[in-house]
C-alpha cells in the first residue's frame, strides 16, 4: 500500500515537473505585451522599430522544421549591402521581439544584417511544449542556412544567444559549421538542461534530483524524445572548434554563475570570458549597453570582418 501511494505521488510530481518546466505560461505567446515589455525596457527602439515598418525592413518567414512545426523568423538585411549577419536567439518563455535590443545592436550599431528566430513553441512558431535549447538547436541551424542564402549566400556570421538561447548556441556549436560560420556569443547559458532543472528543483522547492528529476526526466523523453542529461552545452562546446564568446553576471540567481567557468574551461581555445558585477539573470546588456556592444564588436570583429 505504501509502496502504490509512494509510486503514485511520484508520477503525480513527474507531471507537474513536466509541464511547470515545458508547458509553463508563455509570455513568448504575447505579441503586443512582448512590444510593450520592449519599448519600456528599452525606450529608444520604438523609433527604431517604428521606421523599420515604415520601409517594410522589418521581415517575417517560415521554414518546416525537420520534424514537421512551421516556425518563424524575423530579419532585417543591412542598410548598407554586408556580408555580416548576427542571428541571435532568445531565452526561456521570450520570444524574438525581447530580442530587438540585441538586433539593433547588431543592425544599427554594427552594421549587420540580423535574422531572429522564433523557438520551438515560442513567439508565431508552433509547438507543444519547451525544448531547453536541445532540439532547438537543430532548428537553428537550418535559420542559419536559411540566413545565408537570404543574405547573399557568401555570409560571414555570428550567433548570440541569451539564457536558454544562449545554451541553444552552444549546442549547435558542437555539430559541423558551414564555412560562412565564424564564431558564437553566449550570454548566460546553463551547462545542461539536467543542471539547472537540478538547480531550480533545490531553490524554488528544496528537492533533491532523486527521485523526481530522474522521473520527469525519463517521462520527458517518452513524451517528447529527449532527455535532461543528453541536453547539454558542456559536452558540445567541448567538440566546438570555432571561437566563442562567454558572458556571465556574477551574481546570477537563474542560472548560476558557477556554470560559465566549466563551459569556458572546456571550450578549446579561441575563447574569451567576461563575468560583469550585479544581480539579475540575462541583463548584461541592459545594464551597460554601450559597454556591451564594445565588447562584442572587440571580439566579433576579430573573426568577422
Amino acid at each position: 500500500m505504501l509502496a502504490g501511494i509512494i509510486l503514485v505521488a511520484v508520477i503525480a510530481g513527474s507531471v507537474y515537473m513536466l509541464n511547470y518546466s515545458l508547458r509553463p505560461v508563455n509570455r513568448g505567446h504575447d505579441i503586443a505585451g512582448s512590444y510593450e515589455y520592449l519599448y519600456e525596457s528599452y525606450p529608444y527602439l520604438r523609433s527604431w522599430v517604428d521606421s523599420l515598418d515604415r520601409h517594410n525592413a522589418l521581415r517575417d518567414t517560415f521554414i518546416t522544421s525537420r520534424d514537421g512545426y512551421r516556425l518563424h523568423a524575423y530579419f532585417v538585411e543591412a542598410a548598407r549591402k554586408s556580408p555580416k549577419t548576427a542571428v541571435i536567439v532568445h531565452g526561456y518563455t521570450d520570444n524574438a521581439i525581447r530580442m530587438f535590443m540585441i538586433g539593433h545592436m547588431y543592425s544599427a550599431g554594427m552594421g549587420y544584417n540580423i535574422l531572429l528566430p522564433d523557438l520551438h513553441a515560442h513567439g508565431l512558431s508552433e509547438g507543444k511544449a519547451i525544448r531547453m535549447g536541445w532540439k532547438d538547436h537543430l532548428d537553428v541551424l537550418q535559420w542559419m542556412e536559411l540566413a545565408n542564402e537570404t543574405f547573399g549566400d557568401s555570409t560571414q556570421m555570428v550567433v548570440h544567444g541569451i539564457s536558454m538561447g544562449a545554451a541553444t548556441t552552444m549546442m549547435l556549436s558542437g555539430e559541423v559549421q558551414q564555412p560562412y560560420v565564424r564564431c558564437f556569443v553566449e550570454d548566460c547559458g546553463y551547462t545542461s538542461v539536467w543542471d539547472e532543472f537540478a538547480h531550480e528543483l533545490k531553490v524554488r522547492f528544496n528537492l533533491n534530483p532523486f527521485p523526481l528529476l530522474y522521473s520527469s526526466g525519463l517521462l520527458c523523453r517518452m513524451k517528447y524524445g529527449w532527455g535532461f542529461k543528453e541536453a547539454s552545452s558542456l559536452k558540445q562546446v567541448k567538440v566546438a572548434s570555432l571561437p566563442m564568446m562567454f558572458i556571465h553576471r556574477e551574481e546570477d540567481d537563474f542560472v548560476p554563475t558557477a556554470m560559465v567557468f566549466p563551459l569556458y574551461e572546456a571550450k578549446p581555445e579561441p575563447k574569451e570570458i567576461w563575468t560583469l558585477s550585479g544581480v539579475g539573470h540575462g541583463l548584461a546588456f541592459r545594464s551597460d549597453p554601450q559597454l556591451y556592444l564594445q565588447k562584442v564588436e572587440q571580439f566579433v570583429n576579430q573573426y568577422i570582418e
